[in-house]
């Protein structure tokens, strides 16, 4: 989950635990957990390539980020989901 480790970092980075003058940019959406942290590091803007209809934050509801959070997904949405298939196939 890069989400957590981006988040760790950044924080870490800027001395504080809210990133709402950040923005995430993630090549697949993020999942439940994953939206749930962003959700509290209050993070600005969220960008996505591919939707994950499995595991994706979406499918349980939009509202599970913060209420101020921008989100922007379906960027580059082809080659997104074509660098995670191959991620995965690698991997296996």
């Amino acid at each position: 989950h890069a989400e957590m480790q981006a988040i760790t970092a950044a924080s870490q980075a800027l001395g504080g635990k809210y990133l709402n003058d950040c923005t995430l940019y993630v090549t697949l959406e993020p999942c439940v957990m994953c939206a749930g942290a962003l959700f509290w590091a209050q993070i600005g803007k969220v960008v996505y390539g591919a939707s994950d209809p499995k595991r994706g934050y979406s499918r349980v509801g939009m509202n599970l980020l913060h209420p101020k959070t921008e989100v922007v997904g379906g960027v580059l949405a082809e080659q997104c989901a074509g660098l995670i298939k191959e991620f995965f196939q690698r991997k296996r």
